[in-house]
């Protein structure tokens, strides 16, 4: 069988700001989710993985990865399946109606 070929995640110099706006104890779940669910099939769309398909999310994201406990986590991602590369452009905090970003409520 042939092995898929992983694509590159790369993560925008905001999204460290972003993730200190965290709890430390959760970088490491959150960072394995994106690791597993970004790799191979960025583009796929699963019940916590979605395109955003009325409005671009956050920093102009046409992608969405929910992870964590409560699925509490919001990654927006964008990805180029040609040069097999995925770019994390926001990491939030998904309270109720509410979506946190880097302590910031931001507007969907």
């Amino acid at each position: 069988m042939a092995r898929r070929s992983r694509y590159k995640i790369t993560y925008s110099p905001e999204v460290s700001r972003h993730v200190d706006a965290i709890l430390p104890n959760l970088h490491r779940e959150i960072r394995r989710a994106i690791e597993e669910q970004l790799s191979f099939m960025p583009g796929s769309a699963t019940r916590n993985r979605k395109p955003l398909e009325d409005q671009p999310g956050p920093y102009g994201a046409t992608w969405e990865l929910r992870c964590g406990a409560r699925n509490q986590f919001r990654v927006f991602y964008e990805f180029n399946s040609k040069t097999r590369e995925v770019w994390v452009l926001a990491i939030g905090l998904q309270d109720r109606e509410r979506l946190f970003i880097a302590g910031e409520e931001f507007v969907t």
